[in-house]
């Protein structure tokens, strides 16, 4: 018996080892290897779920800052990898093994390559800290599984093809003691590669902003994976103060970087569909639907979602892989525990579909629902209409209108729709945002508060004739 014990004993003894990074012993059960793997695992999940933006010179940009300052970290053998994600909030995160992301949303925040490079400095120390590693040890020892936080359930994942539990790794929220190692290895690495520290404290400033005046509903954002320290900006500032002058760095490259910027989409892309109410509009796709009034919404990358207000009720329209609807409803009816209702293919609104009444066995009870696969366009498209056994039937009128609203886009002005992008702009003359903004109107609901967020200054701030700023141009929403 007392053998038994010792090997576990001897094996925590042995993942018990001293960072490079931060110098302390840290409990890891997961190898450099198996932490590689991971990334390589979920970096295509991300791509398919989130999105990467399709600027290619933007993304080798970043790349390549990044693997600056990762190849001046104590793990520079790591397959560093580097991305940019299509996606309008204001974030960046990390994958165990060196794979990091930001957000085109919090790119369009930064005014300088130096803050650009204070964040990826973060999430770098993040990986070299293995603080993602060390808290999937932790949960082992404790036997407690990833969850994704998600607007249905893990069994709603399960029959509705949304992205599996695997991504739960975004959403392991970081500890303070965490993100405060974070800004001190980010800090090491800004100065390693000669960007000058005194731009970090800006940052935490304008992300503490960001997140004060657009709480948002969609996740993972900086505050909700990234916990804020008490008195970031001050700690950080006062090591700064106590560093040699000259060992601060000198890069800034704020010209540079603006330029890089210059024209890059802000917002959400309506080219990906865009909400008008409770309608719903893909311009790609060329289809509308509405959903039920009332119902919370969310455009994700794979599927756009209407969940009822108490959450116990769903309407999902997403893509499916077959190559009509017959074998699309083949499919879904095909999955164990899945039991279909007579198929009905009658057309809706002038589009070949097939539907069927369901049920579905879970580990939580028994789901109903309304299951329909509609051609359009060279496509088929699942929507899926699910809610408890038990209120089903509460919801099963608004959810099945909302399957039959779907419908061919033929509306020019939304199928014409673009993004507004970012421009770089001169001040002509030595006035406030809310002046320059009557001369030059950004698109509504842009607002001078928004511009001020922009340009990380208040929105009564008196502008020097010759400010370069960052601007919202576009044309409202249809």
């Amino acid at each position: 018996m007392s053998r038994l014990r010792l090997i576990p004993l001897a094996a925590l003894a042995a993942a018990c080892a001293t960072n490079p990074a931060t110098g302390r012993r840290q409990l890891s059960l997961i190898s450099e290897s198996r932490e590689i793997q991971m990334g390589r695992e979920y970096d295509p999940q991300i791509a398919a779920s989130m999105g990467l933006d399709p600027d290619t010179a933007l993304q080798r940009y970043v790349h390549e800052l990044g693997t600056r300052l990762s190849a001046r970290s104590e793990r520079p053998g790591l397959p560093w990898t580097f991305r940019v994600v299509d996606d309008p909030v204001v974030n960046a995160f990390a994958l165990p093994g060196g794979f990091i992301y930001v957000t085109r949303g919090i790119l369009a925040h930064f005014n300088s390559e130096a803050e650009l490079a204070a964040v990826l400095g973060h999430e770098i120390g993040h990986v070299t800290a293995r603080h993602s590693a060390s808290q999937l040890s932790r949960q082992q020892l404790a036997q407690v599984g990833l969850a994704l936080g998600s607007i249905v359930s893990s069994d709603v994942e399960r029959f509705s093809g949304l992205a599996g539990a695997a991504l739960g790794v975004l959403f392991l929220k970081h500890s303070r003691d965490d993100e405060r190692q974070a800004d001190d290895l980010g800090l090491r690495y800004m100065r390693r590669a000669d960007y000058d520290a005194r731009e970090m404290p800006d940052v935490f400033t304008m992300l503490e902003r960001v997140s004060a005046a657009q709480p948002g509903d969609r996740a993972p954002e900086w505050l909700a994976t990234h916990p804020n320290p008490e008195n970031r900006r001050a700690r950080i500032t006062q090591q700064i103060a106590a560093l040699p002058p000259e060992s601060l760095g000198h890069r800034v490259n704020r010209d540079a970087y603006l330029r890089r910027i210059d024209g890059l989409v802000f917002g959400d892309n309506p080219r990906d569909g865009f909400f008008r109410g409770a309608e719903f509009l893909h311009p790609e796709l060329r289809f509308r639907l509405r959903f039920p009034d009332g119902w919370a919404t969310q455009n994700q990358r794979q599927a756009v979602v209407a969940v009822s207000p108490g959450k116990d009720g769903m309407v999902q329209v997403s893509l499916a892989t077959q190559q009509s609807a017959e074998a699309a409803a083949r499919a879904f009816f095909d999955q164990t525990g899945v039991t279909g209702g007579v198929s009905s293919r009658a057309a809706i609104n002038g589009l070949p579909a097939v539907s069927a009444a369901f049920a579905a066995a879970t580990e939580s009870g028994q789901l109903r629902g309304l299951a329909t696969f509609v051609e359009h366009g060279g496509r088929v498209f699942q929507l899926l209409a699910l809610a408890p056994a038990a209120r089903w039937a509460t919801h099963a009128a608004a959810a099945e209108r909302a399957v039959r609203s779907f419908a061919v886009l033929t509306e020019r002005a939304a199928l014409d729709v673009q993004p507004w992008r970012i421009a770089v702009v001169n001040a002509d003359d030595a006035a406030t945002l809310e002046e320059l903004a009557r001369r030059r109107p950004p698109p509504a609901p842009v607002s001078v508060a928004t511009l001020a967020l922009l340009n990380q200054m208040e929105p009564g701030a008196r502008l020097t004739a010759g400010t370069r700023l960052k601007w919202v141009v576009g044309q409202p929403r249809p």
